[in-house]
């Protein structure tokens, strides 16, 4: 591949071709990716030192952990971003190849079929990662979390764990489905703006 697809490609992914498109990469690139780093790992950075249940010991507190979190918040949420730019870039990787300029885009029926497919899959991900979402995590973060530790113990089969911080991440649960919704609008608005521009190349008089 040369430098000029490489160049076409990064700018492709740096400016797609819609004005939505363009706020939603500064708002997916910029806001949503920050809150992950800075704020996820402050809510979640240290959450399994903190994890204790009762009786303390080690093996225990490991034990309900893993079962409390079959996948931690952070990698979940970064497998969500990366995987949501997928639809994205390999639109964009096509366009490079075919050598089309982010402006002709709209101006061509197959390209822009394949762009709209691409905004397409990009909410089925994001609807399928807030079901995910929902399903592991929940909507609010309790104060107890209560472990079952038959495989472990003989003399007790439950054990009382206490979660910190719990209300802090029942807010940045909160941040995170609200920013799931908002990609999904965005990407919804996107097609309407692709159709309607569509709408007006069609209708343009020629010249």
């Amino acid at each position: 591949m040369s430098l000029n697809y490489i160049k076409n490609f990064y700018e492709g992914c740096l400016r797609p071709p819609t004005v939505i498109g363009q706020f939603h990469t500064l708002f997916f690139g910029s806001v949503r990716t920050f809150f992950l780093g800075v704020l996820g790992f402050a809510v979640y950075g240290n959450e399994a030192l903190h994890f204790s249940c009762d009786p303390d010991k080690r093996e225990i507190n490991l034990y309900c952990y893993n079962q409390f979190r079959p996948i931690t918040p952070q990698v979940f949420w970064a497998l969500q971003l990366v995987t949501v730019l997928v639809p994205g870039a390999v639109f964009h990787l096509y366009a490079a190849c075919k050598n089309i300029d982010q402006d002709e885009i709209l101006q061509r029926p197959m390209s822009t079929v394949f762009y709209i497919i691409s905004v397409l899959l990009r909410i089925i991900l994001e609807v399928l990662a807030f079901w995910l979402q929902r399903h592991l995590f929940g909507f609010l973060v309790d104060p107890i979390y209560m472990c079952d530790v038959s495989a472990l113990a003989k003399i007790f089969n439950i054990s009382k764990c206490m979660v910190p911080e719990h209300f802090e991440k029942t807010i940045f649960l909160s941040a995170m489905y609200t920013f799931t919704i908002i990609t999904i609008l965005l990407c919804i608005a996107e097609i309407f703006e692709i159709l309607f521009r569509r709408l007006g190349y069609l209708n343009q008089p020629v010249t």
